[in-house]
């Protein structure tokens, strides 16, 4: 699976279109995640292509809201993406907004499964002391979880199928996702720091 662009440009292109430093850091998370997910669901030769994906999902929906996953195609292909990466990118909307893409690839699965639970775990983390994952348990996240009007545009029933689309518990979903937030959180915060200069 080719990107066709390569990580610095997909960074500058995402910059392109989202200013906001809410929207950065999502990007950069789920960015780190899939990087994650890659390693350890045994792809770790498409592991530039996964994060890519997950750096660049939501390119469109700081400027185009109404428009997600709709514009996306025309703003990656006009920077040189792949049609892989355009799929993949599309795909995490299937059901939620207008894509009619529905995720195949485990990647495109675990994408979709694990975007909305990245907000969800991030949220869980900003009320705790530390306001880090590195010390977040599964039980807190479930607590939350449960909790509908807690980081209520986290939609719970998106991760519910996601897990469901993996063929996996709900909770090994929430317990690997916390740990893909672990191994990214030093570099997230480095880079919005960065950015910000």
């Amino acid at each position: 699976m080719k990107a066709k662009i390569n990580r610095e440009q997909a960074w500058d292109l995402l910059r392109q279109y989202n200013k906001d430093t809410f929207h950065l850091q999502h990007a950069l998370t789920v960015e780190g995640v899939m990087k994650w997910f890659a390693k350890d669901q045994g792809f770790v030769d498409e592991e530039e292509f996964w994060s890519i994906v997950g750096l660049l999902h939501d390119i469109d929906f700081e400027q185009f809201p109404d428009q997600h996953c709709d514009k996306a195609p025309e703003l990656l292909r006009n920077s040189g993406a792949s049609e892989e990466l355009i799929r993949a990118v599309c795909s995490h909307g299937y059901g939620v907004t207008v894509s009619q893409i529905k995720p195949e690839h485990p990647m495109e699965k675990i994408l979709f499964a694990s975007d909305e639970l990245t907000g969800l775990i991030w949220a869980a983390a900003l009320i705790r002391p530390s306001k880090s994952v590195m010390d977040m348990e599964l039980k807190s996240v479930k607590k939350k979880f449960k909790t509908h009007s807690f980081a209520a545009g986290c939609s719970r029933k998106v991760i519910e199928d996601g897990a469901a689309m993996l063929g996996w518990e709900l909770d090994a979903l929430i317990e690997k996702t916390i740990l893909a937030m672990r191994s990214c959180e030093a570099s997230v915060v480095a880079a919005i720091a960065d950015a910000a200069k």
